[in-house]
């Protein structure tokens, strides 16, 4: 089924056009046609199952501008899934010009507050902040046609039941009810009968766990800006002997392909714009062994069946797990080890922890290649060169030209100086040293609290701004890994952290807090 299959208007689906997506997954086929219909729906499904789209689109589709009053409010947990949901529906209202606003905890309410009595017609945040805006008597929402619950389970399991309770009887009783949970407990279900329509239809995608034992996977931390630079640094420094590089979209994939052959890599794309004659003619090119990356589409390579491919890359995550999990199963085939590697920003982090556990494998993160890391590499590959030449080629025509050298040079330098040209043909970028995860202004600070310990990035923030006085804006990024995390701090405030907060508890457990080291 494609897009334009499912009813909804032509402002949408050009925005879906121009993210590049070619078929909708599983959720959205299913969920979009009902909604439409202004249905309520219980959609149970995991993250990663493109469910932002599915809700997002047919509130896209039907929004009426209401003069200044909301129209729609999406409730999420965290302040990043808030921040992901505003990202989306405004690349999905591109063309219609809806004024979407992410309201959370951590960031200033005046700011909130300006943009809300300015006008906006969805809201997407967290409950506690919302309830504090409507408190406020700033959110309005006795008039809004759409209520979203996403990840409603998530939301349940952080305490957010009655906030969300007070928040729908603040709602027009009229409007259109839609909630998503990956699981389905009594609270949640005690909170559909109660606050949804009896006709409202249930939409199950609840996938099989899936192994993926022969392929080891990996992950690198990038910054959106530098994503291309550390894909370059990669392809460099593992040397893959034959690999797929996934692009999201068919506009990423011709963008992709023009800057590595830019760079001199062997590189050609497929998606589903090119003619079937041109994807035959590189898939072929690509089983014989003359091209040494592939950039594809999804739905593009769905089509491939190559044996030897050493690695898969993730330029950018898929939108679904289901699309990840074909992705990777294009390596590590006919009883051979495979690798897969993903590049991925701090906001794309939770959907690489429900891919482990919907395929219960563990994905390592990786340290970005350094200049010293490539060099390694490249060298090992010139020494081993230079031993098969000398061992195995006639090399006595060269040796007059050696001997004129050495009448001015010593061999060595000479030897250094050929391997030197050899070093710059194999290196596709001129690298310089960088710190990929420093932001201009901020400290990166180490803590020994994470995911074990039900640590959220809500918890931090408060911890740091109560414990050392800081205001939540100078609280930038943070990750929470499984037994330890990161969080970027301003510079100016930094050491005021790390001295005021180290030894304290967080979570019930007293918690180291430092500068970061580049090794981490």
């Amino acid at each position: 089924m494609k897009f334009k299959e499912l009813g909804l208007n032509e402002k949408v689906l050009k925005a879906i056009d121009a993210l590049g997506f070619e078929e909708p997954s599983q959720i959205q086929e299913k969920a979009i046609p009902i909604l439409l219909k202004g249905k309520d729906v219980i959609g149970q499904a995991q993250t990663g199952t493109g469910k932002t789209l599915a809700f997002g689109a047919p509130i896209i589709n039907g929004l009426k501008f209401k003069n200044k009053k909301i129209a729609g409010i999406i409730l999420t947990p965290t302040r990043e899934l808030a921040i992901q949901i505003n990202e989306a529906l405004n690349q999905l209202a591109k063309y219609n010009k809806a004024k979407v606003l992410p309201v959370y905890g951590g960031q200033s309410i005046g700011h909130q507050i300006s943009a809300l009595k300015r006008g906006v017609d969805v809201v997407v945040g967290t409950p506690g902040r919302v309830l504090d805006l409507i408190n406020r008597r700033i959110l309005n929402l006795e008039d809004i046609d759409y209520l979203v619950l996403d990840e409603a389970d998530e939301m349940l399991n952080m305490g957010f039941i009655e906030d969300i309770r007070s928040i729908i009887d603040n709602c027009n009783e009229e409007r259109q009810t839609m909630l998503f949970s990956a699981t389905m407990p009594k609270e949640i279900k005690r909170l559909s009968k109660n606050y949804m329509k009896e006709d409202r239809e249930h939409i199950s995608i609840l996938g099989k766990a899936v192994t993926v034992d022969s392929v080891a996977q990996y992950y690198y931390e990038v910054k959106r800006k530098d994503r291309f630079e550390v894909l370059c640094r990669i392809l460099d420094a593992e040397e893959p002997t034959a690999a797929i590089i996934f692009s999201k979209t068919k506009r990423g994939v011709d963008e992709l392909v023009e800057k590595l052959q830019v760079r001199g890599y062997n590189v050609e794309g497929m998606h589903g714009d090119m003619t079937q004659n041109h994807r035959t003619n590189t898939l072929r090119k690509f089983k014989q062994g003359n091209l040494e990356y592939l950039i594809a589409t999804d739905v593009a390579a769905r089509g491939i069946d190559v044996e030897n491919i050493s690695h898969v890359f993730n330029f950018e995550l898929p939108q679904d797990i289901e699309s990840y999990i074909h992705r990777i199963g294009r390596t590590g085939r006919a009883k051979r080890e495979g690798t897969a590697v993903t590049l991925v920003t701090s906001r794309e982090y939770v959907m690489l922890k429900q891919i482990e556990k919907r395929t219960k494998s563990k994905i390592k993160r990786k340290e970005i290649p350094s200049i010293d890391d490539i060099f390694h590499v490249k060298n090992k590959n010139i020494l081993k060169r230079v031993k098969d030449t000398l061992e195995n080629e006639d090399i006595e025509k060269f040796v007059p030209i050696a001997m004129d050298l050495d009448e001015q040079y010593s061999l060595v330098e000479v030897a250094a100086a050929l391997m030197h040209i050899m070093y710059k043909k194999e290196l596709s970028y001129e690298y310089e040293e960088k710190d990929f995860l420093s932001t201009k202004g901020e400290i990166r600070l180490f803590m020994t609290v994470g995911r074990m310990d039900k640590l959220t990035p809500k918890k931090v923030t408060r911890f740091l701004t109560e414990v050392a006085h800081i205001h939540p804006t100078d609280v930038g990024a943070i990750d929470i890994l499984e037994k330890f995390s990161f969080v970027n701090i301003k510079e100016e405030v930094a050491n005021k952290v790390v001295k005021t907060c180290n030894g304290k508890k967080l979570c019930g457990r007293k918690m180291k807090i430092e500068i970061s080291r580049k090794d981490r």
